[in-house]
């Protein structure tokens, strides 16, 4: 049996991987505790997957016939060579993944600067974590998911969860959730009665079911009530936090009254949370609270600004780098942590470096052997990207790794548009996913269980990935493709192929940066220790929880920033008078891809789903056996009615990670956040109606 982790999300179960077929068990971790959900279960399923590509495959006028790699890999640097001296490198853009290994993240950023010679690359973790991320920069001045292990929230008395869906996204990360159940003290706000929420029955805590798009009034309205009646840390606050003046006097126009209003939040609840948060945090005596966003609360237009709201209640109670209480983002890409930190942002480079600092530029183009002057400024998030493909001054080719972003991203219909109007799409895949089938070339990749490599899961701590089966002939790593495609395109710098070589070089490259890998050694990992970075040399224990002493910022004080709600982009109107909003279930995982072909999950749950409320089924005529249609001003959608109490009527929920007529994506919004690029995927308005027979 191989120890390794799963090939899912950022908790990033232990399991190991052996037998004869091959399965997975679970084995004892911190984060997963020994639990592993049916999709871990299932996973080694996807390495027997029956439509597994197994070799280049070029696109025809009558489909897809096999090629070689040597013919591949030679028509795509020439065709690369073609558009780039018509139009110069942004003639080529990059779209990587939140499920990339540490060592393909941070080769796919360097192969995109230096072989491509374009600063046009960003993933699809700008869809995922990006506006927690922003606001974490700019009050504490890091970005790490859970600056503390997710054991601390054991032995809390308050655990509040902003649009986070725990039970169905990561069940193993419930049992982290048993004592403050006990307590009283869960507290759920989501505008579905989720499995998560419904953990908060039977005096576990409470469900704050509030308006869609409405977060950001909500929590101004926890921060009036902890400020207007002095529940305030005020030693933390002087000691250590810049900003709250301005913040205070934002927050005074936010009185319970008029929130309620807003929210649908009764006054009476949004005053009890408040004082039981007060109570809970240690200046008070409690036995701490811990505050963790996820994407519910983030997928806005003013999702920094949630997230930022969110950190201001948490400094004010004295909570950031207490013993007992902190604020965190629950991360959901397996790699969603460490993809973002080692160069497929646009805007950054290894180490969590900002690329259009002079000093960063000089550190890492001296470990990748080359002048400032060669690495590209920085480029633009992902729905900018997207929608500039194939534009007069738009990218021409693109290249695709680790995500199936026609089903992921917003606006779907008008994206599979912009990837169609392109003269060369290449994508990276075991599977002919649903972008991989507009591709002009599909290059077979190895899968989780095949390679080696390292993970950065949700709390910081990096993993060991091993491999367990070896890959089908014809199979390559892309570490293997960005290799030979660098040759090919005459790239400066040393292009290793091997696993181990590549995260040494990353070592280097993010050494001195916010996220340091730089004594976080393959030999160390190997041996069993936890290491969380930042750990800047071989002799330091790593850093598990950040923010004890100081922040990172050149203050060394966190900065309150005060902020004000914009609503959603997409408002309600007589054409359109329901909100969408949108999530994940239980079987599924990201945009079905994988877990789509596991014969257990995609039996359980095979098609998409409409949640609607009784009443608003009834005025349109739906009973549960019906289709109902969702259309936009984007597009359209069918999927089956699931008649449940458990949603407000004035709101219907639909997973997205289904394709075809199932395909929600095909109804939300692209508007993005100002400050993060993050999509609103999160609330749009819409028309519902019985679907026609």
């Amino acid at each position: 049996m191989t120890d390794t982790h799963c090939p899912y999300c950022a908790l990033q179960c232990a399991q190991k991987l052996g037998g004869d077929p091959i399965a997975a068990e679970p084995r004892a971790f911190p984060t997963n505790v020994g639990g592993m959900c049916q999709k871990g279960w299932t996973s080694a399923e996807l390495l027997r997957a029956q439509d597994r590509i197994t070799t280049p495959l070029r696109r025809t006028p009558t489909g897809f016939e096999p090629v070689g790699w040597d013919e591949a890999l030679d028509d795509i640097a020439a065709r690369v060579h073609a558009i780039q001296e018509t139009d110069g490198p942004d003639g080529v853009a990059v779209f990587g993944g939140g499920g990339l290994t540490n060592e393909k993240a941070y080769q796919l950023g360097k192969f995109a600067r230096l072989a491509l010679r374009t600063r046009l690359i960003d993933y699809n973790g700008r869809f995922c974590m990006s506006s927690a991320a922003a606001a974490a920069n700019r009050t504490l001045g890091v970005d790490r998911g859970l600056p503390f292990p997710l054991t601390d929230l054991n032995d809390a008395q308050v655990v509040m969860l902003f649009g986070s869906n725990l039970a169905d996204t990561m069940p193993p990360a419930v049992q982290h959730l048993g004592g403050v159940r006990e307590r009283g003290g869960l507290i759920v706000v989501d505008p579905r009665l989720s499995a998560t929420a419904k953990l908060t029955e039977d005096g576990a805590g409470e469900h704050v079911q509030l308006v869609p798009g409405t977060d950001l009034v909500f929590l101004l309205g926890l921060l009036h009530i902890v400020h207007a009646e002095s529940l305030v840390d005020a030693d933390y606050l002087a000691a250590r936090v810049d900003g709250v003046d301005a913040v205070r006097r934002s927050v005074a126009e936010w009185w319970p009254e008029r929130v309620a209003a807003t929210t649908g939040v009764a006054e009476t609840q949004l005053r009890r949370i408040a004082r039981t948060l007060a109570d809970a945090s240690p200046h008070r005596g409690g036995a701490g609270a811990f505050l963790l966003t996820g994407r519910g609360s983030e997928q806005h237009v003013d999702g920094t600004d949630t997230v930022t709201a969110v950190i201001n209640l948490a400094l004010s109670l004295g909570l950031v780098g207490a013993e007992r209480g902190g604020y965190g983002a629950i991360t959901g890409q397996g790699n969603g942590q460490g993809g973002r930190e080692h160069g497929q942002k646009s805007d950054q480079l290894p180490g969590y470096r900002m690329i259009a600092d002079p000093a960063a530029r000089e550190h890492v183009a001296g470990v990748w052997g080359v002048d400032p002057e060669v690495i590209p400024g920085p480029g633009v998030p992902a729905i900018e990207l997207l929608m500039s493909l194939g534009m007069p001054d738009g990218p021409r080719a693109l290249f695709v790794h680790g995500s199936n972003v026609l089903v992921s991203a917003p606006d779907a219909d008008a994206i599979r548009r912009r990837i169609e109007s392109l003269d060369l799409v290449v994508v990276c895949d075991f599977i002919p996913s649903e972008t991989a089938m507009l591709a002009d070339y599909i290059l077979p990749v190895t899968q989780w269980a095949e390679e080696e490599g390292t993970m950065t899961g949700l709390e910081g701590r990096v993993l060991r990935r091993r491999k367990a089966v070896e890959a089908p002939s014809g199979v390559r790593s892309e570490l293997e493709i960005f290799s030979a495609l660098a040759a090919r395109l005459d790239a400066p710098g040393v292009w290793a192929t091997e696993p181990r070589e590549v995260y040494d070089e990353l070592r280097r490259a993010s050494a001195g940066g916010r996220a340091d890998y730089a004594g976080i050694s393959y030999d160390r990992l190997d041996a069993g220790e936890a290491l969380y970075w930042p750990c800047p040399s071989e002799d330091h224990p790593g850093t598990p929880r950040l923010f004890a002493d100081s922040f990172p910022t050149p203050s060394g004080r966190a900065k309150m920033i005060a902020v004000r709600p914009v609503g959603p982009a997409d408002a309600l109107r007589s054409e359109a008078p329901v909100w969408l909003v949108t999530g994940r279930v239980l079987q599924h995982y990201q945009s079905g891809a994988q877990t789509r072909r596991v014969t257990k999950l995609n039996e359980s749950m095979p098609r998409a789903y409409v949640e609607i409320h009784p009443m608003l089924a009834d005025r349109i005529g739906v009973e549960g056996i019906d289709d109902i249609r969702i259309t936009s001003k984007r597009g359209s959608m069918v999927a089956q009615a699931r008649i449940s109490p458990d949603i407000r009527p004035d709101t219907v929920f639909v997973p997205f990670h289904f394709a075809d007529e199932g395909m929600v994506n095909a109804v939300t919004n692209a508007a993005t956040d100002p400050v993060s690029g993050m999509p609103e995927f999160k609330v749009c308005a819409v028309q519902i109606r019985r679907a026609e027979a």
